[in-house]
Parts: structure tokens; sequence; C-alpha cells
């Protein structure tokens, strides 16, 4: 079997020590693999002044997968996060966290067995966000019908090809009607598909309180980007915590994968760094490419190692970097022949793709946001054939009706609405009247509905 050619991120701190020791057992394996190095964090910012240089990009998108440790990313300056904006720029659309019990990683929970599938490009990850006045800051929280099927068809695949049975999904959608409801009526489309898995869903803030009770009971997770950030290190930390927890990001191309702890520059040069993280990844990694009986060599070996108590420092050892590295590859048992490893990644879906949903919509009304200050805005009850039919004021309705006893800040939604269809242009001449009459609108949307239906959210109270 001839070597297929990997990219190596050493990145920072720690990752240059941690990357050196899955190379040592990767050779000791003899796994079929030739690294080529490029860099990307903070020595590639202080070098070129791009966290990711192009030919970094370049070379993930030729070889279709890469290694990478922690990278750094600076605060402030205007650096965006190295690890976004390689998710982005190679469309990385799902990540994909396992949560695993380890021999002699002591927690609180045995038999934990999660996998954690986050959709890793959109929600309020899409990084939009404005002030909308000197007060009120606003991020768009933005859920694609295809991006959801993309990361959800993910999920169920992943579960058949490694035998789960239960997908569960995760969610807001008793407050996020709009966002959070989208995200999970894809879910019910694809899980009627895959007869053979298990589906419920979940709310996110119960998924927690059970995670912390009765982790042993999930089998696969399958969340939005946001819940799935902060929900993938919760299960991480239930089996011991970053140090143990590796994590990958699939694309339709090529794949990422990663340690997702941080680069720890404290320790860095010192021999206390734990490899474990990254040589789980680069596991998932060897599975992802089809070399199956290196990966499980690899895991067994690390499972040996952990059960026979060589552990780091920060597992409760005393073993350096360079001794846990020793000894695994003193456990490592020789290796069956592969099948014929796949010379370019497994067959994913292309977003654009996916199944779209065409709707007739029909033009409403807006809602207007007005800057104002010193209660609620004069705006005027008609406009052409638009009625003010309601204010808010951070989401709760302030009008019609009894002003409720709360904090008013100056920023009003105002709602208007016509008992017929009406025009772009309508709304381009309610706009200029609310203008005309001193008001600062900062922000507009349309309001529409399909088939009589809203595609709009109601405010509290209302």
């Amino acid at each position: 079997m001839s070597n297929r050619t990997v990219t190596l991120i050493e990145g920072d701190g720690i990752g240059p020590e941690i990357c050196a020791s899955v190379v040592q057992i990767f050779e000791a394996a003899n796994v079929p693999i030739t690294w080529e190095r490029v860099e990307a964090g903070l020595g590639a910012i202080e070098r070129t002044g791009n966290g990711v240089p192009p030919e970094t990009l370049a070379s993930i998108k030729r070889n279709a997968v890469a290694l990478k440790g922690p990278t750094t990313t600076p605060i402030g300056g205007g650096h965006k996060s190295v690890n976004v904006t390689i998710r982005k720029a190679l469309e990385l659309f799902a990540n994909v966290r396992l949560a695993r019990s380890m021999p002699a990683v002591e927690t609180r929970f045995k038999n934990v067995d999660l996998l954690v599938i986050r959709e890793n490009i959109e929600d309020t990850y899409a990084g939009i966000e404005h002030f909308q006045t000197p007060n009120v800051a606003q991020c768009l929280k933005l859920i694609t019908r295809q991006g959801s099927m993309a990361a959800i068809r993910f999920a169920f695949d992943e579960a058949r090809k490694t035998g789960r049975k239960r997908v569960t999904c995760v969610h807001k959608a008793n407050i996020h009607k709009i966002t959070d409801g989208l995200w999970l009526e894809v879910f019910r489309q694809v899980a009627a598909e895959y007869t053979d898995i298990e589906a419920d869903d979940i709310i996110v803030d119960n998924c927690c309180m059970q995670l912390v009770s009765r982790p042993e009971q999930f089998d696969v997770l399958v969340l939005p980007n946001l819940y799935g950030d902060i929900v993938s290190d919760l299960c991480a930390g239930i089996v011991g915590g970053l140090g143990v927890a590796p994590g990958g990001n699939i694309g339709r191309d090529c794949a990422v994968f990663e340690a997702v702890h941080g680069s720890a520059p404290d320790i860095a040069g010192k021999g206390l760094a734990n490899p474990t993280a990254i040589l789980l990844s680069s596991v998932q990694m060897l599975q992802y490419m089809g070399l199956v009986n290196h990966a499980a060599s690899i895991a067994d070996a690390l499972t040996a190692t952990l059960g026979a108590g060589v552990k780091t420092r920060d597992l409760g050892g005393s073993a350096s970097t360079s001794e846990f590295t020793a000894a695994i590859i003193a456990n490592l048992r020789p290796v069956a022949p592969e099948a014929a490893a796949p010379s370019t990644p497994p067959s994913l879906p292309a977003a654009h793709a996916l199944p779209e949903v065409t709707e007739t919509w029909t033009l409403r009304g807006a809602d207007v946001f007005v800057d104002y200050q010193g209660g609620l805005p004069p705006m005027p009850e008609t406009v052409g054939p638009f009625t003010l039919r309601l204010m808010s004021n951070r989401g709760t309705k302030v009008w019609p009706g009894p002003t409720p006893d709360i904090l008013i800040v100056d920023h009003h939604r105002c709602r208007y609405i016509a008992e017929t269809a009406v025009t772009r242009t309508d709304i381009l001449n309610l706009l200029t009247h609310i203008d005309a009459q001193g008001l600062t609108w900062m922000h507009v949307e349309l309001l529409q509905d399909a088939n009589g239906q809203p595609r709009f959210s109601k405010a509290q109270g209302e």
C-alpha cells in the first residue's frame, strides 16, 4: 500500500510536542502516511501576518486530510480564530467529538460512550453582529435548511456506520421557534429515512442536566453550532476533560482532525504535555481514511498504557510526554494488513445539492426598529396601507395597552401590518414617512407569510 500524504499543522505552545508524539507512534506502528508540515496560529501571524496562510489551506485541499495541534489566536488586534477560519474556508460542516470513558481516568461516571455531532458553520457563529444603538448590540442566528440537513444526515450516517442505535436532536425550539424550529423540522424529515435508527429530541437545558446526571443514556447527539460547542465540552468534562477529547471537522472534500484543548504555553517545552487528545484525534483520522487496523492498534496501545497506570501529570500520573509516548509504542501490537484504503475521502453530499423548499411568500408588513430614548417613540399609527400593530422592547410587548413595568432601552421594534399584500415600494414609503417624522429607524425586517402562516415570530405578551 502506498503512503498517503497528510497535512500536519503543529500549532503553538505544546502543539509541536504532542504532534511529535503522534509522529513517533505512527512511525513505530508503520502507518502508511507521509507528513506535509505547514503553519497556522501565532507563529504564522508573527511570520506572515496571517493566522492561516494561503499555502496552509492549499495543502489541506490538496491532501484532503489534516491533523492539527492547538493554536493560539491573539486577543484583540483583529485576528480571526484559526479554527473558525479553517472550518469556514473549507466548508467543514460537521464537527465530530467522541466522549468515551477511558481506563484509569477517574471521573464520576462509568461506561460513557457518546458521539456528539455539531453543525460547524452556521448559527451565531456566522459572525454577523451589529450595534443597533450605542446601547444595543445584535447577533444574527442563522439556521439554514441545507446546512442543517448536511449535519443531521451526517449524524445518522455515522450512527449507522458505527453501529449506534439512537440519534438525539438537541434544540431550544420552545423559545427559538423559527430557527431551532427549522432545525428540528429537518431532523424529523431526515430521521424518517433511517428507520433502523431510533430518533428523539430534547431541549438543550434538559440535555445538559441529563448529561451530568445519567450520561450513559445517550448515544449520538446532534446539535446546532452554539449548543454543540458548549455541550461537546461538557461531554469532555464527563469523561476526564479536554485532555482526553478527540475532535474532527468533516467536509465534503476534506477533513481536519485536531486536539480541541488549548495551546498551554505555560508548560510548553517542559515535557509535561499530554498527547492523548491529539493521538485519539489521529485515530479518528485513520478510521476516516480507512486505515482501521492501524487505528485499532494505536487505540489499543493507548488503552493498555493507561490501564497499566502510565499517565501524564494532568491525569494524576508522573510520566513525561516522552515517557508516555514510549510506553504507548511498547504496547503496540502487530497490525493486520489493511484493505485498500480509499484514495479520496468518503463521498458526502454537496451542501448546494441538498433539497430546498420553495414557498410562495406574501409580503404583509415590516418590523421597523427605531432608536429612541425617553420612553416609547411617538410612532404614527397609520401610514398608507399600514397600521401599527405593536411595539416591543427587548422582545416584550409595550404597546398597545398599559406599558409594563420593565427596563425600556433605546431600541424599539415597531410592527406595521397591512390588511392586504404590499410591495417593497410600500415599505420604502413607510420608512420615508417615519424618517420625515424625525424618528431614527435603524433596521427593518420584512414580514412575510406563506399560505396564511406567518414566517416571523410574535413578541412576548402578544
